[in-house]
């Protein structure tokens, strides 16, 4: 969500997708109540916050409404969000995958041309082994791997200012190594963070100039060039021009 909400701070016109159908969070992350409208009875507005477009299951549903559904059922609601939702000129759609190499995955590597994914872990070894898998699978389905971002890589105490790496450390580094790709940043396990997110009013918006707000950017600006250069290469589409004496 901040790193949606940190695109639209750099300019750019951004939609967010919730893909985990089992457990949608973007609702209350975006602090949006009520239901998308649809206009010609067959598709759906997204949902306006914070400047963002948005579309989630937890739009439709109630919210302790469990998803008792087979992965058949998952992959038709999450091709229907994707392919019925009317979204408006974006520059960046965001897709908030659940953790996993799953059906929900699977789909969105079938269904949608992918620009790139973003791994997102935590540096201890335990979280480090389900990332790698991700990024394994992405990689056999022909998704670019963008690059890395490491959440709770420190934490500062609030009262000392003691910082320490309670998780460990270097993990997502050294994975950027063995797998040739980039850290696009590192995020601190920040009370406030959580405390923002869960009123409606994410770490970008609540705190824009803040310190945290600034590691978001940075790691969109980073993401932003990198898809831009990706944009920019036709070496494929081109020949080799050689120009010769005659």
């Amino acid at each position: 969500m901040n790193l949606a909400l940190a695109l639209a701070a750099e300019g750019a016109s951004v939609g967010i997708l919730d893909a985990d159908i089992y457990g949608p969070s973007q609702p209350m992350m975006l602090g949006i109540t009520g239901r998308p409208e649809s206009k010609d009875g067959k598709t759906l507005e997204p949902m306006m916050g914070h400047g963002l477009q948005a579309i989630s299951i937890g739009f439709l549903i109630e919210v302790d409404t469990p998803m008792v559904w087979r992965g058949p059922m998952v992959t038709q609601a999450l091709e229907q969000l994707l392919k019925d939702t009317r979204w408006q000129g974006i520059d960046y759609l965001v897709v908030d995958l659940p953790p996993g190499t799953g059906d929900i995955q699977l789909t969105l590597a079938q269904k949608v041309p992918v620009t790139g994914a973003v791994i997102v872990t935590t540096p201890q070894d335990i979280a480090l082994i389900d990332a790698r898998k991700g990024l394994k699978m992405f990689e056999k389905v022909g998704i670019p791997i963008i690059g890395i971002v490491e959440n709770m890589s420190t934490h500062i105490c609030s009262n000392c200012g003691h910082e320490e790496h309670i998780f460990g450390s270097g993990g997502a580094e050294k994975m950027c190594k063995d797998f040739g790709t980039e850290l696009l940043g590192s995020l601190p396990l920040d009370m406030g963070i959580r405390e923002q997110t869960d009123s409606g009013k994410p770490t970008v918006v609540s705190d824009p100039d803040g310190p945290i707000a600034e590691v978001y950017r940075r790691i969109a600006r980073r993401i932003a060039v990198k898809i831009s250069e990706q944009a920019k290469d036709m070496s494929s589409k081109f020949p080799n021009i050689v120009i010769q004496n005659t």
